[in-house]
């Protein structure tokens, strides 16, 4: 079947096709009733459905006679460690992890924080909360102790499942120390923390409450899984939220383990048996869904990697992992990419690994810039195929679904709408604009299975940041346009539109011009402050290893190529050469924060910031140009 009817038939009829959906996985009892409502009207799949996750990822595949296969391969080039783990070994490790939960006295509905490195510690732990119908919320390791106890206060877990300590280039992170500052910060005290000694010689500080893991799993008792509803919360994952509290993400069971299923043989077009690796991390959203939950339930081999797209040791080690594992399908995020063509320009470590078990490259995280995807397509050789989505819908709603018809790549789109995403273009009075114009992206309802189903302990937040700005749609927060094919091209979040003298102007579409330019290796373009028109845009770029013009020189080129493309009314007269760009841990540019620098209005420092010392850098190169940064006042959140 062809994309376009495959496509149809999810919004034109989607209780028949997501029943028909439904049956792919296996269900301790089917469900009956497809689609129902809650009292906001807003969807909920499966409602009369039993089932467990955990027993989808693990159990089914050793009844299917998969026991003896690889689950995970555990590939750490920052412990120059590798472990493969086949489904009968994951059992064994997730069964008796249950077992030594239970024995604790956590039970169904109760909350566990899961604050771990990339290690197959993490992944036994998620999916022994599963089998026990525990509510996990992952906390990204290395997270400070302060955003620990945010959530620790906003989820109240009974316990904490954590280890001695993180690894990252050349230092190391001391867990269970952030723990116990953590919990002594907390109006919430968990009753237990649970603790992974990596034997990595770390000095643990224990306390009264705490369980060594080793030795609870050695006595514990193994436990079968527990029946679940559809609609059972499965984990609690938080989002950066604009008033600075976090948002707790709600994730069903029934719906996102179809929807997972779903994506894994209709977006990504990965078979059974196959290797798949999502270069991410389990504390976000891609490493809950595309390397735990949506492989494992495909009976994939998913690939859990612990190191860095470069510097562990080089810019090499993606396409070491791929050639070494037979990867068939890969996802990464477009800074990673970046941070590589940076390392290597001309490609030359990719040309030393024989590659051919790649099938499709698929980048998501961020914008994909034209240049990142050009130079990956041409080294790589395979299909590159961006895609878009979010933590709250917890799977694709743009993408190039390569599981049902190879479409034709547009650089700077994400591709089409997915099965079941119903996405239009709307004006502020919530009416669908044509072709090419520019609007805010909205989901019409019902969203698919999979997506959010709340927000923790605030539904009122839930409606009003989703739900009430279009009457009837879901608000992605993003902006866009679709072209006359259909294709969308998501512009960015909608404060990301500038004004430069009345005129509405994408500051990603400058973005796109900037990264071409021969020199940079990546780029922000973002408004700030100008007493004449309002806002004006300033570029920062950083540029390649061994880049030998002169940085007004490229300064100069960069601002011509703006002035050719978009034309005088950019009003783009600014750009600064930065060492390095502030971002998430998850590869996210913060360009608000790089405006409310240069604005001189008081910022909150994000908690996922992967380096605080980048905003002094920044704040110099501002001085030294002359950008307002002396009145500003500093949160840290």
């Amino acid at each position: 079947m062809k994309y376009q009817e495959f496509y149809n038939r999810s919004i034109d009829n989607p209780c028949e096709f997501w029943k028909e959906q439904a049956v792919q996985i296996s269900w301790f009892n089917q469900p009956k009733s497809i689609l129902s409502k809650d009292q906001y009207g807003y969807p909920q799949w499966f409602q009369d459905g039993q089932l467990n996750i955990s027993y989808l990822c693990i159990d089914k595949h050793i009844e299917d006679g998969y026991g003896n296969e690889n689950a995970i391969i555990y590939d750490s080039p920052v412990t120059h460690s590798k472990e493969f783990i086949t489904y009968n070994k994951l059992h064994s490790e997730v069964a008796r992890l249950a077992g030594g939960l239970e024995a604790l006295g956590i039970s169904k509905g109760d909350t566990v924080i899961i604050y771990m490195p990339m290690i197959p510690q993490a992944i036994y732990a998620m999916l022994a909360c599963a089998r026990l119908g525990l509510i996990h919320s992952v906390v990204f390791g290395g997270f400070a102790p302060h955003e620990l106890a945010i959530r620790i206060d906003d989820c109240n877990p009974k316990a904490i499942i954590t280890a001695s300590n993180g690894i990252e280039i050349e230092r190391i992170i001391p867990y269970k120390p952030f723990v116990d500052e953590a919990i002594e910060m907390s109006n919430h005290k968990p009753e237990f923390v649970v603790v992974y000694d990596r034997k990595l010689g770390v000095e643990i500080p224990y306390k009264l409450r705490d369980i060594d893991y080793s030795e609870l799993i050695a006595k514990s008792v193994p436990v079968e899984s527990v029946s679940v509803e559809s609609t059972h919360p499965l984990y609690i994952l938080y989002t950066s939220g604009t008033t600075g509290k976090p948002k707790g993400i709600i994730r069903d069971t029934g719906g996102y383990a179809t929807a997972l299923k779903f994506s894994m043989k209709h977006v990504y077009g990965v078979n059974e048996g196959e290797v798949y690796w999502a270069a991410s991390d389990v504390g976000w959203v891609v490493g809950h869904s595309y390397i735990v939950y949506g492989p494992l339930i495909n009976r994939n081999t998913t690939v859990l990697f612990e190191g860095k797209p470069i510097k562990t040791p080089n810019a090499s080690t993606f396409w070491r992992v791929i050639s070494e594992h037979n990867v068939s399908v890969m996802f990464t995020a477009p800074t990673a990419i970046r941070a590589i063509k940076k390392e290597d320009p001309n490609g030359e470590y990719i040309k030393k690994y024989g590659l051919s078990s790649l099938r499709y490259q698929f980048l998501a995280g961020e914008r994909c810039d034209v240049a990142t995807l050009n130079w990956t397509e041409k080294h790589l050789n395979v299909p590159v195929i961006d895609h878009w989505w979010q933590t709250e819908s917890g799977w694709p709603m743009l993408a190039n679904m390569c599981g049902v018809e190879l479409l034709p790549v547009k650089p700077g789109s994400a591709s089409v709408p997915v099965s079941g995403y119903d996405i239009k273009i709307l004006n502020e009075q919530s009416e669908e604009v044509e072709a090419g114009v520019e609007g805010y992206v909205a989901v019409k309802l019902p969203l698919p299975p999979g997506t959010l189903l709340n927000l923790w302990g605030n539904p009122e937040r839930f409606k009003a940041g989703y739900l009430n700005r279009f009457p009837g749609f879901y608000f992605s927060g993003d902006g866009g346009y679709k072209d006359e094919d259909g294709y969308v091209f998501i512009t960015g979040r909608v404060d990301d539109i500038i004004n430069v003298a009345g005129h509405r102007l994408s500051t990603a579409e400058m973005e796109e011009i900037v990264s071409s330019h021969k020199a940079v290796a990546e780029c922000a373009v973002f408004g700030i402050h100008c007493d004449l028109k309002g806002q004006k845009p300033l570029g920062l770029v950083v540029l390649k290893s061994g880049e030998e013009l002169k940085d007004k020189v490229i300064a100069k080129e960069i601002i011509n190529d703006v002035r050719h493309e978009i034309g005088a009314v950019a009003a783009f007269k600014d750009v600064l050469v930065v060492k390095r760009l502030p971002k998430t841990r998850s590869g996210k540019i913060l360009r608000k924060l790089l405006r409310n620098i240069s604005d001189e209005i008081e910022y909150n420092i994000p908690s996922t910031i992967d380096d605080v010392a980048i905003i002094d850098e920044i704040k110099s190169v501002y001085k030294t140009n002359q950008i307002g940064i002396h009145k500003n006042t500093i949160n840290h959140e």
